[in-house]
């Protein structure tokens, strides 16, 4: 684990120097390099992750040495060359960097890429091109299984042999391969290349040794839309209640509702909510609320931007300007504990190291998602409630508390969880009492008017609780008024006043 500190430390300072390094190397048209002292001498790099995200027009770096994953990801026309090998997700969301890896790259090369071009010169891994939408990706030597896997346009050229299930999920753009192609799926169109189509990618390159034969096969997709099944979550918290443990009702009084996110022991840039709730508004808030939210666009600096698959192309533009950040891990494909730590390096770089950052899964994906977020130091830990798993709401709360308890206990990590309908305060004090620090939900069309209404409404509560303090609610203030609800969320059933029997066999 010391290793690993000591990589993304060493990464982390990488990118820390970056901005002012490349403005001068920018001015005087000069290649910044890493991996060599200032008087020349080699020093390669060995294990570094997330170096050079969102790389800016004019900027030019070489690095050398064995690089980690999201190496130059969310590129902005920049140019980076590296002389040696890199991890996963090179290039991932690259939106017009000319990226060049002189060995070989490895899995999910050019990932979510928007624009710009990628070459590989000695191979690549599994999935390139996966979810790729437009620019070019050019590999010389061979490329592992589900090449353009998703991808919706763009041109992926491999000059050798790929692996099985070529073009697998996708809808768009083109796969030309110089080399061996085993059968693709059945919604994937194997066809010989048009002389136009050949003519038009040749003329993207003047080295002769990257143009394509007249003989190589071109995949392009039979299929232009794929159907995605619903999402459905049983339930809500209506067949809970909150209630008092003895304690008289305060008739009067504010009670302290303000919920801080990302504190860590004074060493962070804390957010503080007035109450426990993020509202979720996709596209930014366009009122002069100055309430926290979680935004996929036009964040504010008070704001946490949502990072995903979608967006990562953007991730500079938005981080810049953010509080801090959530990464869906969801929507990206599967991610190794390597892959999670180089891709927060970059946006962290990004965004500023004492930001708060989160992570979110689906509520199937609890305990490991505490797991994640242990390991890599996350402010919060988000569980999807409607991730398709059919999982019940009530049944979510013993999932998220157990696994907290196991995973986060001891730990700065916050829990959290978004729920699929738009909360009221009454929600919001047993989503408190459940165990949760926080939840994310979408809210009114009147921001701020709902937004009155909860803290109104939980002071409320509190009050008939006999609390003044939202961090004094817990799950004895919680009763569960049916049998199904009791069974599944352990919650002490109303009358009976204590958990269901089977919740205290072994």
């Amino acid at each position: 684990m010391a290793d690993e500190m000591q990589v993304i430390e060493k990464s982390l300072s990488i990118n820390n120097k970056l901005p002012k390094q490349l403005e001068k190397a920018i001015d005087r048209n000069v290649v910044l390099r890493i991996g060599w002292t200032s008087a020349g001498d080699p020093v390669p790099k060995n294990g570094e992750l997330g170096l050079c995200p969102n790389l800016p027009k004019g900027a030019k770096i070489r690095s050398l040495g064995k690089l980690g994953s999201f190496i130059a990801c969310a590129g902005k026309g920049g140019t980076y060359t590296h002389q040696g090998e890199v991890g996963a997700y090179f290039g991932a969301g690259n939106d017009g960097n000319i990226n060049t890896c002189e060995r070989r790259a490895g899995d999910y090369l050019g990932f979510a890429m928007k624009s710009g071009k990628i070459t590989v010169l000695d191979g690549a891994g599994t999935h390139v091109g996966s979810q790729m939408e437009g620019g070019v990706i050019m590999i010389r030597g061979d490329a592992g299984k589900a090449i353009g896997s998703g991808m919706k346009d763009g041109l992926i050229i491999v000059h050798g042999d790929v692996g099985s299930d070529p073009g697998t999920g996708m809808t768009g753009g083109k796969i030309v391969i110089n080399g061996r192609c085993p059968s693709p799926p059945p919604d994937v169109q194997l066809r010989p290349l048009k002389p136009a189509e050949l003519k038009e990618i040749n003329a993207l390159f003047s080295d002769e040794d990257q143009k394509v034969p007249s003989d190589a096969v071109c995949l392009t997709s039979a299929k232009k839309e794929r159907s995605t099944p619903a999402k459905t979550t049983e339930g809500d918290y209506s067949t809970l209640i909150l209630i008092g443990e003895e304690k008289p009702p305060l008739k009067f009084g504010t009670c302290d509702t303000i919920t801080i996110i990302g504190e860590r022991e004074g060493r962070g840039d804390a957010l503080a909510l007035p109450i426990p709730v993020l509202p979720y508004v996709a596209s930014g808030v366009k009122s002069d609320v100055l309430h926290p939210c979680m935004v996929e666009s036009k964040p504010r600096n008070i704001d946490i931007a949502l990072i995903h698959s979608e967006n990562l192309h953007e991730a500079g533009d938005l981080l810049i300007e953010a509080a801090g950040f959530a990464v869906d891990l969801d929507a990206f494909p599967q991610l190794e504990p390597e892959h999670i730590e180089g891709l927060l390096v970059a946006l962290r770089s990004l965004c500023g190291i004492a930001s708060p950052f989160m992570l979110i899964r689906g509520i199937s994906n609890t305990q490991r998602l505490h797991l994640q977020a242990r390991e890599v130091g996350s402010d919060a830990a988000i569980s999807r409630i409607e991730d398709g798993s059919g999982i019940p709401i009530v049944a979510s709360l013993p999932m998220i508390g157990r696994s907290a308890s196991q995973n986060l206990e001891g730990n700065l990590c916050q829990k959290s969880a978004i729920i699929p309908w738009i909360c009221d305060s009454r929600d919001v004090a047993i989503a408190c009492a459940s165990g949760l620090d926080f939840i994310i939900s979408m809210p009114e069309e009147d921001l701020s008017s709902w937004l009155e209404k909860l803290e109104e409404g939980l002071n409320h509560h509190l009050r008939q609780l006999g609390l003044n303090a939202i961090e004094q609610l817990d799950r004895g203030n919680l009763r569960a008024i049916s049998m199904d609800t009791a069974s599944m969320s352990g919650i002490r059933l109303a009358g009976y006043d204590r958990p269901l029997p089977h919740w205290f066999a072994r």
